[in-house]
């Protein structure tokens, strides 16, 4: 189990660390960080007024494993920054637990209708992961970014909260 909290000036070694190069960071942050990432840019990534920052933290042992954001720059709020940063906790079904919480707040707590987030096109297990939370694949919204010689291609995935309740519902009798 895990629970979210707010990420603290704290918490940034620990997220700098998870970050050791380059793709790594496009993968997770898109572009808002440069590599490497400083204390001043997680500083203003923390006090940016149109985002809630959370750390994620395994509750049994209280430590953090990963990042993740609720963004409300658009009039949907955005699902952003989803990362399990110690690689031991991959692959276990921690990732739709953050996502769970994450969607917990905005429908529950908040009441928003919907959310989306962006994931890159090649990153199956993350589409997958989301898929069977409820979101769908919205093919009017197509992002590329450079990453090098490379271009990577982010597409965006949405959730109505009727859906995410239907999952929910679906995978607890499942």
């Amino acid at each position: 189990m895990i629970h979210l909290s707010k990420l603290e000036q704290s918490d940034f070694d620990t997220f700098k660390a998870w970050v050791r190069n380059k793709d790594e960071l496009l993968q997770f942050a898109g572009s808002i960080f440069q590599f490497p990432v400083t204390d001043e840019q997680l500083l203003k990534y923390i006090t940016d007024e149109r985002r809630v920052v959370f750390k994620v933290v395994l509750t049994a042992t209280n430590e953090m494993i990963g990042n993740a954001e609720l963004n409300y720059e658009n009039l949907i709020p955005r699902l952003s920054r989803i990362l399990i940063g110690d690689m031991t906790n991959r692959n276990k079904g921690l990732g739709k637990q953050i996502v769970n919480k994450m969607l917990e707040k905005l429908f529950i707590e908040d009441n928003f209708l919907q959310a989306d987030l962006n994931v890159f096109d090649w990153n199956a297990a993350a589409i997958k992961c989301y898929q069977q939370i409820g979101f769908t694949i919205n093919p009017d919204i197509i992002n590329k970014q450079c990453n090098g010689e490379k271009i990577w291609t982010a597409i965006n995935m949405k959730v109505l909260k009727d859906n995410w309740m239907e999952a929910i519902h679906k995978n607890r009798h499942h």
